[in-house]
């Protein structure tokens, strides 16, 4: 069923203006900074916290706390599966769930799509702020 832009900034819109409208919050979780790049990598398979943490910081740097935080976050979004093994020492192995796969694809693809047109977006801010000046 397909949604009009204009029904959906009015689902968007929340009566109460202090709580976050709750298709924004999955959408703040899901392009948050590390949240688009724990999905990213992600997609390859799954990761032990400390592999997940390398893979990360080859892009950018993420503290243990951040990438925990992101981790509980989209676990509870149902969108990565924490798999804690009771062995000794302990392993937990993180991987996407069906709705996490969709939308890391989502995400990835506008990753993409970003850097294709890059170039295009810094022209159109260049004539922007000449136009300013």
């Amino acid at each position: 069923m397909e949604v009009s832009n204009a029904k959906l900034i009015d689902r968007m819109r929340t009566a109460d203006s202090d709580a976050m409208c709750p298709h924004r919050l999955v959408l703040e979780h899901v392009t948050s900074r590390w949240g688009t790049l724990v999905l990213i990598v992600l997609l390859d398979h799954s990761y032990r916290f400390s592999e997940l943490r390398r893979e990360i910081n080859k892009v950018s740097k993420v503290s243990e706390k951040m990438l925990a935080q992101t981790l509980q976050t989209l676990e509870r979004d149902g969108m990565v599966y924490r798999d804690a093994k009771p062995v000794i020492p302990p392993r937990v192995d993180y991987s996407l769930t069906d709705l996490g796969r969709e939308a890391a694809e989502q995400v990835r693809d506008l990753s993409l799509w970003t850097e294709r047109r890059l170039a295009a977006v810094q022209k159109a801010r260049a004539d922007y702020d000449a136009a300013k000046a």
